[in-house]
């Protein structure tokens, strides 16, 4: 039963996809907020799909910590359902990601009207200036920004170190910095055909104020987002 709800989840999935990549081609040029409610809409439907043939739902905790103004949200990231989720909780928050993403047909074209924030992990310091360069503009627009500390899609219960990224928005920005954990690689595994049913828990950390030096911010985030995950 579960790889055929796997099955037609995937079919679902990419039929959905090259339908709203089709659409996305028409709107991208067009006004952004027309852009901006499409993807919303396209996310959001991955969502749905995922309930109704994957059996994968979720429940959300820890809303009141969220703060009434932009920040920065450091969660774990275990699935690439951790994206969809995000950008459907979140009021169209941007996220910072690899820049080799941006040189997708096409759906490269889709994460710079999104207004993604690029980083090349190989440019060093000139990257990092490059990313909070781009990730102020976007969280002067009234944005926040979401990072994945690690960098990568880790499995549930390792760790992998964490990029200066992190530090760099916190120190550059600040704003409140949010840990999010989530146990998502449960149910959508990284690179895995097969989607367990489930119930994903994405659970919003109390914020870390700004100001902070950095080891303090760095330890504070490792706690929360490693401690939390494993609980």
């Amino acid at each position: 039963m579960t790889f055929l709800r796997s099955f037609a989840f995937a079919a679902a999935f990419w039929i959905w996809a090259v339908v709203m990549h089709l659409l996305g081609v028409v709107l991208v040029l067009g006004p952004r907020p027309v852009f901006m409610a499409m993807s919303r809409v396209w996310l959001g439907g991955v969502l749905w799909l995922a309930r109704h043939t994957a059996g994968i739902t979720y429940e959300v905790r820890g809303e009141a910590n969220m703060p009434d103004r932009p920040c920065i949200i450091a969660a774990k990231h275990q699935s690439a359902w951790d994206i969809f989720a995000l950008s459907v909780l979140l009021d169209q928050p941007t996220f910072v990601l690899k820049k080799e993403l941006m040189h997708v047909p096409f759906f490269g074209w889709f994460l710079r009207r999104y207004g993604a924030v690029p980083v090349d992990r190989k440019a060093g310091a000139s990257a990092l200036r490059g990313m909070l360069r781009r990730a102020k503009a976007e969280m002067a627009r009234g944005r926040s920004v979401v990072i994945f500390p690690e960098g990568t899609r880790v499995p549930p219960g390792e760790t992998r170190p964490y990029h200066p990224g992190v530090a760099g928005l916190y120190r550059e920005l600040d704003v409140p910095l949010v840990p999010v954990t989530l146990n998502s690689g449960w149910f959508w595994g990284r690179r895995k055909f097969r989607k367990n049913p489930g119930t994903i828990v994405v659970e919003f950390r109390p914020a870390i104020p700004p100001g902070l030096s950095r080891r303090e911010v760095m330890a504070r985030l490792s706690e929360a987002l490693e401690r939390d995950s494993r609980e």
